[in-house]
């Protein structure tokens, strides 16, 4: 409480110049779904800006709430790993850079706790990414509209990036959507209500009949039962249920694009269980069985940062051509990902950061919600990618629990300071 009070005293002194350092944020979150290059600008520009409002004591005491001192100790922990890994300098600072962005967490909690204007941030990326679904069904129309070159992986109806973080874009949208939807229906705004289902409604018809991912396939359904777990009563729960089976069945009956990727799970084990061809669910399970060996062979502190590539190339057996011969710095697991490199230490730290993130959002409210649907996403999707070092879905991990958190960090000081008034 009494880190809050000095945050916000400080606050009050600078509250023009923290302004600019707000818009910064929306415009990142806006290009996050557009420019790779834009959010690291972006996020280079909002350093400098925060740097002029920041209070230093003030901050350096907000890094000793587990929230932050956790995502500093993984990073540190990748730092000590460069120092006992076999793997090449450049190889360790390639891997190092990755894990960097999470130093970047304490900053936007600091900010956004002295902030009003942090809902702005997810308004921002939510529009960004209603434009996005209109560029993707242009481009499913007209491929030549896709800024990917020819032949480039992407993915039909992708107009930049890929299908996965595009996918990860329009599930986190649609389920934090879900919250003021059923706010605004309960309190009789209907009008309001449809708006927002149309847009939800928009991901949705997207990702059902131009591309979706495999892995927004199974999260979508968990955050979703979540949601209703949460705010809904059970028989409410049972009628969506139904409702979700039957349009869920309608869906994959008229949409040849969403048969095509359900269909895709069992063709692909059956290729790589008959002819050992390195299909997209066979590589997973070549990665996450050799993963689990290089762990048992260092399980206290791993093979160190950047080491991965190296032990896939000692273990590849065969041509490259085949599952068994194949070599990669990423096992598309976040949990085997640490594991290899920084061996149960790691793995202690990557889930001690999981739930203090996921705890710090199990309250009442819309910043609340986003927060915890951007830690459940991240969770679940890491089980078959490493989502937490990918770029892209990284960096909504760090900004969605960022500013969240932020906002979540002032509303429980205000409640506070409101009880004893």
């Amino acid at each position: 409480m009494a880190l809050h009070c000095s945050i916000m005293a400080s606050a009050r002194q600078i509250r023009p110049r923290m302004l600019n350092v707000d818009l910064i944020a929306v415009v990142v979150a806006a290009l996050l779904p557009w420019s790779t290059s834009g959010v690291s600008i972006g996020m280079v520009v909002w350093l400098a800006a925060l740097a002029a409002t920041l209070e230093l004591r003030p901050f350096l005491r907000s890094l000793q709430r587990p929230i932050s001192a956790l995502p500093i100790a993984l990073v540190a922990l990748a730092v000590a790993g460069t120092l006992w890994s076999d793997a090449s300098w450049g190889a360790r600072l390639y891997a190092l850079s990755p894990a960097t962005k999470l130093l970047v967490l304490p900053f936007l909690f600091y900010h956004f706790e002295r902030s009003t204007r942090g809902m702005w941030v997810f308004v921002g990326f939510l529009v960004s990414c209603a434009l996005l679904t209109v560029m993707s069904w242009l481009v499913a129309i007209d491929p030549s509209l896709s800024l990917k070159a020819p032949g480039e992986a992407g993915g039909h109806g992708i107009f930049v990036k890929n299908y996965i973080a595009q996918s990860q874009e329009f599930v986190l949208c649609t389920v934090v959507l879900a919250f003021p939807i059923f706010t605004l229906l309960r309190d009789g705004k209907i009008r309001q209500a449809l708006l927002l289902t149309a847009v939800a409604a928009s991901f949705i018809l997207n990702m059902a009949f131009v591309i979706v991912s495999r892995t927004a396939l199974v999260t979508l359904p968990i955050m979703l039962v979540v949601f209703a777990m949460a705010h809904l009563r059970w028989r409410t729960n049972v009628l969506l249920f139904i409702a979700a089976v039957v349009l869920g069945a309608l869906a994959w009956t008229l949409s040849p694009q969403l048969q095509a990727t359900t269909d895709k799970f069992s063709r692909e084990y059956r290729i790589y269980k008959e002819f050992n061809e390195p299909t997209s669910i066979g590589l997973r399970l070549e990665f996450w069985e050799k993963s689990l060996r290089f762990f048992a062979e260092a399980p206290v502190i791993g093979h160190g940062t950047g080491s991965t590539r190296r032990l896939f190339e000692a273990a590849a057996t065969g041509p490259a051509a085949l599952a068994q011969g194949a070599v990669i710095g990423n096992p598309h697991n976040q949990t085997l990902n640490v594991a290899v490199q920084w061996g149960a230490v790691g793995v202690v730290i990557l889930y001690a950061m999981w739930f203090s993130h996921f705890s710090m959002f199990r309250r009442a409210g819309l910043a609340a919600w986003i927060g915890l649907m951007v830690v459940l996403q991240n969770v679940f999707s890491s089980l078959f990618n490493s989502h937490l070092f990918d770029f892209h879905e990284g960096w909504m991990y760090v900004l969605g629990v960022g500013v969240a958190g932020g906002m979540v960090l002032r509303a429980r000081s205000e409640a506070a300071e409101s009880s004893r008034a």
